[in-house]
């Protein structure tokens, strides 16, 4: 139903003389989405998975869902046209995250959190992305209305700041240690780029944390050794699934073993997944399908910087800051496990991302010279500048 809508918002654009703005990221999506359908039969011919001639067949299917996602992008671009536009898409993106927010705490104070235990993480409202997936969607909006809020007034600057703290707490209670280390990622290059008081935040968070955090969330993040120095088993059998993935793709460098193959090998523990999605990008589509991967998130990165610093607009410049971090966050949390190859967690952030590539093309660019004054006020003047 998912890829009918899609189809159906696409198809209804063009129909009505819509067209994309010009980018970069529509020509590498159609070369990735034409690799990964050969990578297919590269595996097929190599034996290492089954040939994906009709719809029914595993890996056909894996392609089309995958191929949901520029779909995402390809209709944002085409409906999201002017100021408002872009404005909606926030306020959406914040009442989709309330939503789950709201729905991921209700089940997490369900709960006796006195202890960790596997038993107390669950999905939520993400369902198939699993409590790792829910996390690195919380962790990239929280972040995302984070550095969006740096631009707005007062008033929504409050609810901005409210929803990242619901959303924090949220990511708290999801005990996935990737969405830790990406929220403090986010929030050093927060302090970078926009507010310098936060990396002094960050410092003092380094030294006090196990003082201030609950109790199960400082078992789950100490608990990656054990005892008696060695690795817990979750750790672990990744160590052995990365050292097996070394080899293959070593045997295998520049095509790989072919896209959705990994799942029919026989690995560590029975697993169907290398938990690091560039590892598994190495192993199934080898180095054209990583050069793919890393021009897409540079075009990404690109995007929201752009928007954050050639335009006036305090909207345009807060959806450019927020999805910077927001991006960040999703290369950090994928170091982790597999969080690109889903609709759930990765769609909304195509969304924005095709936001930002639209208000650079119908947003007022800074004059040459030109320097912003309070993230507000624009003057030419080097002198008034200094000012």
């Amino acid at each position: 139903m998912l890829t009918i809508l899609i189809i159906s918002i696409v198809v209804g654009a063009l129909t009505h003389g819509k067209r994309l703005p010009k980018s970069s990221m529509n020509t590498i999506w159609l070369i990735s989405i034409l690799y990964l359908y050969l990578s297919m039969w590269i595996g097929t011919i190599l034996g290492n998975g089954p040939a994906p001639l009709w719809f029914t067949d595993a890996n056909f299917i894996m392609w089309k869902d995958y191929t949901l996602i520029p779909l995402i992008f390809v209709a944002a671009n085409l409906v999201i046209e002017d100021r408002k536009a872009v404005k909606i898409v926030v306020i959406i993106t914040a009442i989709t995250l309330l939503v789950i927010d709201r729905s991921a705490l209700t089940e997490s104070m369900s709960r006796n959190f006195s202890h960790f235990d596997e038993s107390k993480r669950d999905a939520g409202p993400l369902g198939w992305a699993g409590a790792n997936g829910l996390a690195a969607f919380l962790a990239q909006f929280a972040l995302f209305f984070w550095g969006f809020g740096q631009f707005v007034k007062k008033k929504a600057k409050l609810l901005c700041y409210g929803l990242v703290a619901l959303t924090i707490l949220a990511t708290l209670y999801t005990f996935s240690r990737g969405s830790y280390i990406a929220v403090l990622v986010g929030v050093f290059l927060l302090g970078v780029l926009k507010d310098r008081k936060l990396l002094l935040a960050v410092l003092a968070f380094m030294f006090t944390w196990q003082a201030i955090l609950p109790v199960a969330v400082t078992e789950r993040v100490t608990m990656t050794e054990s005892s008696n120095g060695n690795l817990e088993a979750s750790a672990a059998s990744r160590i052995q699934l990365w050292e097996e993935a070394k080899t293959s793709m070593l045997h295998n460098p520049l095509f790989g073993t072919g896209y959705g193959t990994y799942q029919y090998g026989n690995h560590v523990d029975g697993l169907k997944d290398t938990h690091n999605w560039y590892v598994k990008v190495m192993v199934e589509t080898g180095i054209i399908g990583m050069a793919l991967v890393l021009a897409l998130l540079q075009q990404m990165l690109a995007a929201a910087y752009r928007a954050f610093k050639h335009t006036e607009d305090p909207l345009y410049r807060g959806l450019g800051l927020g999805l910077f971090l927001a991006v960040s966050a999703c290369v950090i949390s994928n170091i982790f496990g597999d969080r690109w190859n889903y609709p759930e967690i990765i769609g909304l952030l195509w969304v924005l991302t095709a936001a930002a590539v639209r208000v650079v093309g119908f947003a007022k660019p800074l004059e040459e010279g030109a320097v912003v004054i309070n993230d507000r006020s624009v003057v030419t003047n080097p002198y008034m500048a200094y000012r």
